[in-house]
């Protein structure tokens, strides 16, 4: 006895330019690469450690970031040694020789989510997304930066050591 038409024995047949638009799909994700994000990082006394990522972080994108005033918006709050000091802020500690204060992970930390060290910080959580109030639609659930530009914005930082 033949199997009935739109009978289980067969899947069913994809709607005109879905298997295509899977296909671009899954090529995208291939050429972006799988999320290079580690496991919840541990705190070690004032520092996380372990970098966020497999990646090192990449100074020139980390400087990048710490000077855009759309993307990381660090020169809204502090002063760097590059770009414009009168459009630099003077609210959190100048960051020219952070590197030499602070190694890796007390950088990654203070960056990632400042409140671990001081509940009452008015640094904004980078990476944190709990606790978060008065947030832009395009921001709710999701980090204000991705693990790998706080691996950038950390290799930046520990590259400023003098004054």
């Amino acid at each position: 006895m033949s199997a009935p038409t739109g009978s289980l024995d067969r899947a069913p047949r994809p709607a005109p330019g879905a298997r295509r638009a899977l296909l671009l799909a899954v090529a995208a994700l291939a050429a972006v690469g799988a999320p290079d994000v580690r496991p919840s990082p541990a705190i070690v006394g004032d520092a996380m450690p372990t970098p966020l990522t497999a990646t090192p972080g990449d100074a020139e994108r980390g400087r990048a970031i710490v000077g855009d005033r759309q993307v990381g918006l660090c020169v809204l709050c502090h002063r760097v040694p590059e770009g414009e000091p009168r459009l630099q802020g003077d609210i959190g500690p100048d960051l020219r020789g952070v590197g030499a204060r602070l190694d890796a992970g007390q950088l990654r930390l203070r960056v990632a989510d400042a409140r671990r060290l001081n509940p009452r910080s008015v640094m904004p959580a980078y990476l944190a997304v709990d606790g978060r109030t008065n947030v832009a639609a395009a921001y709710r659930g999701r980090p204000i930066l991705g693990a790998q530009q706080i691996e950038d914005v950390v290799a930046y930082l520990t590259t400023l050591r003098g004054r």
